[in-house]
C-alpha cells in the first residue's frame, strides 16, 4: 500500500510540474540609449538602476506600459515597456568566452570576450549549444549558450 500511495503522489507531483516546464522564458533588449528602472510601476517610484542600451533583460509580468523584468545579476526591477525592444540580445557570463567561426568547438577562433559584452542574437535557432551572434564591432560567429545570459 505503502509504494501505491508513494507512486500516487510522485506522478501528481510530476503532472503539476508540467506546466512550468513548458512555459518559454521572454527576453527583450533595451531600446534606448538609458533605460531607467523604477521599484514599482511608476515613473514616481524609487529609482533603481540605470541599464545601457541593447542591455538583455528576462520578461517577468507585463502590464501594457509597465514590464517588471530581471537582470543579468537577477535584480527584479521595473521598467517602461516603451523603452525596451524585440530585439534579441545576449550578455557574456564568463571571462574569455570564445566566438567561434561555426558552431563546432574545433573551428576557427575569431574573438576572445571579456565578462559582460553584449552581443546581438542573429539566429533564434540553437545549433548544438552554439548561439550564432553579432559583436557590435561587425564579427559574426558562434558562441557556446553556456557563456551567456539572455537566452532560453
Amino acid at each position: 500500500m505503502y509504494q501505491s500511495i508513494k507512486k500516487s503522489l510522485v506522478g501528481s507531483l510530476i503532472l503539476a510540474l508540467l506546466p512550468l516546464s513548458a512555459v518559454a522564458l521572454e527576453y527583450r533588449s533595451v531600446a534606448v540609449p538609458k533605460a531607467i528602472l523604477y521599484d514599482a510601476p511608476s515613473s514616481f517610484a524609487k529609482k533603481t538602476l540605470l541599464l545601457s542600451q541593447y542591455y538583455p533583460v528576462e520578461i517577468i509580468v507585463n502590464l501594457d506600459d509597465w514590464v517588471k523584468v530581471r537582470d543579468a545579476q537577477g535584480s527584479i526591477s521595473w521598467v517602461e515597456a516603451k523603452q525596451l525592444s524585440s530585439m534579441r540580445t545576449v550578455m557574456v557570463n564568463i571571462n574569455h568566452a570564445e566566438i567561434r567561426q561555426s558552431a563546432l568547438a574545433s573551428s576557427a577562433l575569431i574573438a576572445t570576450l571579456d565578462k559582460a559584452v553584449v552581443l546581438e542574437v542573429v539566429d533564434l535557432k540553437l545549433n548544438n549549444g552554439w548561439l550564432k551572434v553579432k559583436h557590435r564591432d561587425g564579427i559574426v560567429g558562434y558562441i557556446l549558450i553556456s557563456s551567456t545570459w539572455g537566452f532560453e
